[in-house]
């Protein structure tokens, strides 16, 4: 469903992506790992069209997508949720859900407000609540739920597990599984190699900005110098 191949992305004359290739596959849950700096931001802002990559191609279920603004990517399906929340706090968390919905897509499972609500628990008893009164662990669900009710079919998170508690971390797992199980196919960038064991299917280690690894966590378990070398802090 999404091919990257060999992308090369700069931030002024600071070479950052190098060569990146990948792909995930419709129904499958990806895992780009890395420590912080390593280029998975940088790598999905890249696929979202938020950093236009200097070189190489990003394709999205056939469509080459490359460098296109991330409006145009997300009509095409692909959604987007970024590390830093970024929900409208004035706004109630249903009002910040009705700003993301679109109509039904095909090939994509339609997301209502109240299935999310049976979702995300938490956001149903603060259905009222400004967004901005929330706790950081509800934000990032608020901004997953908004994303999901513009029905994409293969949804980009980052660092979804950052900066919020373990009991929220286990139901972000179980929310993304259940993303997997309707239909959807997920990308997310990730330093908790733990949480990500949880949700994905395969693992893509960046360091410095190269790919260093790419396979099943059975195949990354019997290399564990890899792991050392890339993961660990």
């Amino acid at each position: 469903m999404l091919e990257v191949d060999r992308i090369n992305t700069f931030y002024g004359g600071a070479h950052i992506l190098r060569d990146v290739s990948f792909g995930v596959g419709a129904r499958e849950v990806v895992a780009l790992l890395g420590r912080n700096g390593a280029g998975k931001s940088t790598t999905i802002r890249s696929v979202m069209g938020l950093t236009r990559p200097r070189s190489g191609a990003v394709r999205f279920d056939g469509t080459t997508i490359t460098g296109w603004a991330p409006y145009r990517a997300c009509r095409l399906g692909l959604g987007f949720v970024p590390e830093d929340r970024r929900v409208f706090r004035e706004l109630t968390v249903l009002e910040n859900l009705e700003v993301g919905r679109r109509p039904p897509r095909t090939g994509a499972p339609a997301w209502t407000a109240e299935g999310l609500f049976e979702l995300f628990p938490n956001l149903a008893e603060r259905r009222a609540t400004a967004a901005g009164r929330l706790s950081g662990g509800e934000q990032q669900m608020l901004t997953i739920a908004r994303t999901l009710v513009g029905n994409p079919r293969l949804i980009l998170l980052d660092e979804p597990s950052e900066g919020i508690s373990p009991l929220i971390v286990e139901q972000m797992a179980r929310v993304i599984l259940e993303m997997k199980s309707s239909g959807l196919a997920v990308l997310l960038s990730e330093q908790n190699l733990h949480f990500a064991r949880l949700v994905a299917d395969r693992a893509v280690i960046i360091e410095k900005g190269e790919v260093r690894f790419r396979g099943t966590f059975a195949q990354l378990d019997a290399e564990p110098a890899i792991a050392r070398e890339t993961l660990a802090v």
